[in-house]
């Protein structure tokens, strides 16, 4: 079943979604308290790049408003310098199709790529000159290992989590920006329930918070589990989280803008356009979750706060783009169009990246 699901990430095609239109939402008119730190209307839009491929991009990293990476399930990463206006391709040679699935990068020099798949499949390389040259840094050996989602806590320091093996989720830890990875001890990990996995939607079920945390959402039971650590993935305390739970749906993303305030999302991969349980937040740093009020309007892959806007953070999906202004008690539909994966930069830049070489750029007015 964890295999055919997660074929089924790779080549998903939702009837009657829109993959090439864009739209905005303006939010005047919300309650006082749904602002944005009170300073009246916020208005989002989506501004397409010319990727020029039509491959599917899971894999993305906002460096700045000028640079950004994205990965592919066909074996391509490409990478902008100019804010989107021409892509390179600059991945590595002579691997094949393998499905570039996360995306860490700290310049328009230095990334990190994980490409997700059973056994061999998964593998880690790792740039310093802008894809010019890539090193294989990790290639997994284990049959039961399928590698999900990386998440750094600084430049240098990072974890990449497996789906269970033996009854626990399994992590590797790199502490020189990705060159090396060595396994970490899975005994400070929860055990894992039978049918429990992360998904490789958009390299946000694995995330890093604010000094040593880390976070990590799951699925495929019910109800999902959010897993917490405070010493960067060597323990762990797990929690539940009021996302719809099956064999195909969970917690897809969890995002974290400070020590307190966390949100989650996800859906059912069988049931794209349901809105139940899709949606929930946390302010206690992940050890409670609240189900949204208003949830995202459909199964959410991918989410991000944004930066320099209190409470604002935008989740996508196949069937669309929201948007919250309340820390993830309420959510809007802004925008129609297919993403999987969205990331907001330290500048303030957002990027989103999906289907049919859709990568745009957040547009936000007031």
């Amino acid at each position: 079943m964890l295999v055919s699901l997660r074929r089924v990430l790779a080549v998903t095609v939702v009837a009657g979604a829109l993959v090439t239109g864009t739209g905005s939402v303006s939010l005047a008119g919300r309650a006082p308290e749904a602002g944005v730190g009170g300073r009246g209307s916020l208005s989002l839009s989506w501004e397409l790049t010319p990727t020029g491929t039509s491959e599917r991009f899971r894999g993305l990293s906002a460096v700045s408003d000028s640079v950004a990476w994205v990965g592919s399930n066909s074996g391509t990463v490409l990478r902008t310098i100019d804010g989107g206006a021409t892509w390179v391709a600059v991945g590595p040679s002579g691997i094949g199709a393998l499905q570039f699935r996360d995306v860490e990068a700290t310049s328009e020099r230095h990334a990190v790529i994980l490409a997700s798949g059973s056994g061999q499949e998964s593998r880690i390389y790792v740039t310093d000159d802008g894809g010019a040259s890539w090193t294989r840094a990790f290639q997994n050996d284990d049959d039961l290992a399928f590698y999900d989602c990386m998440a750094f806590s600084t430049p240098q320091r990072g974890l990449a989590v497996s789906d269970p093996v033996g009854g626990v989720f399994r992590l590797q830890e790199t502490t020189d920006g990705g060159h090396t990875w060595s396994l970490v001890d899975p005994e400070g990990m929860p055990p894992a329930q039978a049918t429990e996995f992360a998904f490789a939607a958009s390299g946000t079920c694995l995330t890093a918070g604010q000094g040593q945390t880390t976070y990590l959402a799951t699925g495929g039971i019910d109800p999902p589990r959010l897993f917490v650590s405070k010493d960067r993935g060597h323990t762990w305390r797990v929690t539940t989280v009021p996302i719809v739970g099956s064999p195909s749906a969970g917690a897809f993303s969890v995002r974290f803008r400070d020590r307190h305030n966390g949100i989650v999302v996800g859906g059912n991969l069988a049931d794209v356009t349901a809105s139940i349980g899709t949606g929930a937040w946390s302010d206690d740093g992940g050890w409670s979750w609240h189900p949204a009020s208003v949830t995202p309007r459909g199964y959410r892959s991918g989410s991000s706060w944004l930066p320099h806007e209190r409470d604002v953070a935008v989740a996508v999906g196949p069937t669309g783009s929201d948007v919250t202004t309340d820390a993830g008690r309420t959510w809007s539909t802004f925008d129609s169009g297919s993403f999987d994966s969205v990331e907001c930069s330290s500048d303030g830049a957002c990027w989103a990246s999906g289907e049919q070489g859709r990568v745009a750029k957040l547009v936000v007015s007031r």
